[in-house]
């Protein structure tokens, strides 16, 4: 998902949801991916568990 699509779909503020990815970034629980279709855009994704439990 985008940061627009989360704003969107999660009804918060951009500046909230800019906040609360770079906290979930830090964490290690989410992966930014580049948007070939956009490249001015961030895709976030949850990091699946396996690779959670190998960087913890």
């Amino acid at each position: 998902m985008t940061h627009k699509d989360i704003v969107k779909e999660s009804s918060l503020a951009p500046r909230t949801v800019r906040y609360a990815l770079k906290r979930l970034k830090e964490q290690g629980l989410i992966l930014e991916k580049f948007n070939f279709r956009d490249a001015r855009q961030i895709i976030y994704e949850c990091r699946n568990a396996d690779s959670q439990r190998a960087t913890a």
